[in-house]
């Protein structure tokens, strides 16, 4: 055990602050502490010594220079059960320091804002306080490090059940904590001016730098994995850098789900990507409906009547506000039996949250206005690494589509097709999507031939199938996944073109009088 003698105060968040600087002065611990933190102590009655006067050395240059001081760093780093260290501290005037409470420069809120410069970033780099973190984590023998608020109360039991002693054991938990602590917040340092660099930079392969810096917190400890003899947790980044489903308020329902994220996750991907009211029905990480409507009601009934079987046990996005009116049509369906498991909509009005909310154990989520962006990184996990790519944020435009069939497209087979081509690149590959209109009749995913997706959707659609028109996320390699859809009445064709066999595949495409047209660009989601 370990006696709490001098303690050593330097923090930004002063939350209960207070609270634990009680407890050490009724036990009579000294304190030293810094700048705004020893006024706000001073200011509610607390004996506190300044650092400058322990040190006898004032603060510069703003603050940046206060506790880097032989004095200070010796006190933390002594090993006092070392007697040549301890002859040393003697010589020198240097006494120990037995706790820390420090906590940092809000480097992370900083950077988050929008209109932030990077002169007032690099001004929020704490120096002085990740170095007496770590000089106390790594002597943990013989100093207690808090970076925490929520360590307070463990801490305070521990000196109230100990006579003002700390175990070996809590230092040694606080000193893991403190190293995760600095090494969270120079990761943030170093993906907030890596990130500058890229943004600033032309796009070439030196966007991506030689070492890549993940940072996450854990959010929540998950009930299982994507199957229940899994363990799973949630980790999440420090702040959220766009309206995303990891940062989504839960208004409603049980705990989410491993299943849950990543399926929640990726039904406000789609609906992100269009302007346009959008629903997007998600089953296995894949959509089995989508469309965009003059309203969310309609665009919900448009997506829902796609696959209506397969969306048992979906997860619905939307981008809209929901409104009572497309809360009751989920209601219909549900009573229809058509079980939904979790909805995420940027926002609720009341009515709509009480009538959804009835259904105690669906999770409901709300993520605030949705905002596309294209800044943010993919990042897919590999066994012994990880690749990073930037996001599929391409867009193509009516003008530049390349008609190679006798017969062009009408104009609202151009809108349907442009739909199409947008859906596709959010569906595993292969990927053929059937689309009329604006909103999905027949999806195969996932399959490992593109004949095989060609027959899924044809199949899914039915007698949908007939006038619809059709998107392929990668090129047609022969000409059989069109032959299947011109024998169902398919009405026109996007793909990207590019194969040895774009000729026949064309050839084809006119036999059954169908518009085709070439994009150039493929949509392959692994």
């Amino acid at each position: 055990m370990k006696k709490i003698e001098r303690a050593l105060m330097s923090v930004y968040d002063k939350t209960n602050l207070l609270e634990i600087a009680n407890v050490l002065a009724e036990r009579g611990v000294e304190m030293l502490s810094t700048g705004g933190t020893a006024r706000h102590l001073r200011e509610a009655g607390i004996d506190i010594i300044d650092v400058s006067d322990y040190t006898g050395f004032p603060e510069l240059f703003d603050g940046r220079v206060k506790t880097l001081h032989p004095k200070i760093h010796g006190g933390l780093l002594t090993e006092w059960d070392n007697p040549e260290h301890s002859t040393q501290a003697a010589a020198h005037g240097i006494t120990s320091i037995d706790l820390v409470i420090s906590n940092l420069y809000p480097f992370e809120a900083t950077v988050a804002r929008q209109d932030v410069t990077l002169a007032e970033a690099i001004e929020n780099i704490d120096i002085g306080g990740p170095t007496i973190i770590r000089a106390a984590a790594k002597n943990y023998r013989h100093v207690a490090v808090l970076t925490d608020v929520s360590q307070y109360p463990r801490v305070i039991s521990e000196l109230a059940a100990n006579d003002g002693c700390l175990s070996e054991a809590t230092r040694f938990d606080l000193g893991k904590a403190a190293f995760a602590h600095t090494a969270h917040y120079d990761g943030a340092i170093a993906a907030y001016l890596t990130d500058i660099a890229r943004l600033e930079s032309t796009p070439t392969s030196e966007e991506f730098g030689e070492t890549l810096t993940l940072r996450f917190k854990k959010a929540s400890t998950l009930r299982y994995g994507e199957n229940p003899h899994q363990r799973a947790a949630f980790y999440r980044t420090e702040n959220a850098p766009e309206p995303c489903a990891a940062w989504a308020k839960q208004l409603s329902g049980q705990p989410l789900s491993f299943n849950n994220i990543l399926d929640l996750a990726a039904a406000l991907e789609i609906v992100k990507d269009f302007a346009q009211p959008a629903c997007a029905i998600i089953k296995h990480n894949n959509p089995c409906g989508l469309a965009t409507a003059e309203n969310l009601q309609a665009a919900f009934t448009n997506a829902l009547e796609c696959d209506r079987v397969s969306a048992f046990g979906s997860v619905v996005g939307l981008n809209r506000r929901m409104t009572i009116q497309t809360a009751n049509t989920i209601r219909e369906a549900a009573n229809a039996g058509v079980k939904i498991d979790a909805i995420i909509a940027p926002s609720y009005t009341e009515k709509a949250l009480r009538a959804l909310s009835r259904v105690k154990r669906r999770p409901i989520l709300e993520t605030g206005a949705l905002h596309q962006t294209d800044s943010v990184l993919q990042i897919r996990n590999v066994t012994g690494g990880v690749l990073v790519q930037t996001p599929d944020a391409h867009e193509m435009q009516a003008d530049a589509l390349q008609v190679v069939t006798k017969r062009a497209p009408t104009d609202a087979e151009v809108e349907s097709l442009l739909f199409a081509w947008q859906a596709c690149k959010h569906v595993k590959s292969n990927c053929i999507l059937l689309a009329r209109g604006t909103q999905t009749v027949g999806i195969g995913a996932g399959q490992m031939s593109r004949v095989d997706s060609a027959i899924i959707a044809v199949r899914k659609a039915g007698e949908k199938a007939e006038g619809a028109v059709l998107a392929s996320d990668a090129y047609f390699p022969f000409p059989d996944g069109v032959e299947i859809a011109g024998e169902a009445g398919i009405s026109a064709i996007i793909q990207p073109g590019g194969s040895v066999n774009d000729e026949p595949v064309i050839e084809t495409a006119d036999a059954y009088g169908m518009a085709m047209v070439l994009t150039g660009v493929r949509h392959f989601r692994h």
